[in-house]
């Protein structure tokens, strides 16, 4: 596929076929997306293929809680775990939420499932001192991650990039045996969709990009959208 073609195109995929992904096609992607920028060169991801379904059944154990508060706030209005605005879901509204269960089943019985680690030890994280939960270390992990996500597309496969897990990171770290100084980035379920999407909704250029500052004329051309 043309590169814009499969920018453009790249769904979130959560529901697929029974065809294996075999070891040769996950080669192939990581071969690809391994040529992801990362800070210093220095590439420090990990990914640990999972198909085993002892592993999986635990997977969708860590992510179940974390799922039932997510959907509490959004029941209750609010923007779920976001770190600007003080949740008001009570503990008794976080155990009366149903769970999706079936998205659940949906990426952990995927026919195999990446997750994907940083190295904490080798990202500068320029961030670290303010007050504010940290977000430029992902500039050196989720260039790759998505490169993965690109490269599932342009061979026919389909995915979605979940990160319900890392609410339960430690424990997850146990289940894998994953050193100390790593941190989760990623969990990436793929396989053959069920439906191939090719028209994607987005909102238009001149609503999220702007001339000069903040507050500056939209970036658009001679008034048009682009």
């Amino acid at each position: 596929m043309e590169l814009f073609d499969v920018m453009r195109t790249t769904f979130a995929a959560r529901e697929f076929t029974n065809k294996p992904v075999t070891d040769q096609t996950l080669h192939k992607l990581l071969d690809n997306a391994r040529f992801a920028p990362s800070g210093g060169n220095r590439q420090g991801w990990k990914v640990i293929a999972v198909r085993e379904a002892a592993t999986r059944a635990r997977l969708a154990a860590l992510i179940e809680p974390t799922f039932k508060r997510y959907v509490a706030q959004m029941v209750a209005g609010e923007a779920p775990f976001n770190t600007i605005n003080p949740s008001q879901v009570t503990e008794a509204d976080v155990e009366a939420a149903t769970p999706p269960e079936e998205l659940i089943r949906q990426v952990t019985e995927a026919p195999v499932v990446l997750l994907v680690f940083v190295d904490l030890s080798v990202v500068a994280s320029f961030d670290r001192d303010l007050d504010r939960v940290g977000v430029i270390s992902g500039a050196s992990i989720y260039p790759f991650v998505w490169n993965i996500l690109l490269a599932a597309r342009n061979e026919g496969l389909g995915g979605t990039l979940t990160t319900f897990v890392g609410a339960q990171e430690e424990a997850l770290k146990t289940l894998l045996g994953v050193p100390p100084q790593m941190a989760f980035a990623a969990m990436l379920p793929l396989g053959e969709p069920v439906k191939q999407l090719t028209r994607l909704k987005r909102k238009p250029v001149d609503e999220f990009a702007m001339r000069e500052r903040w507050e500056g004329a939209p970036l658009d051309l001679d008034g048009r959208k682009l």
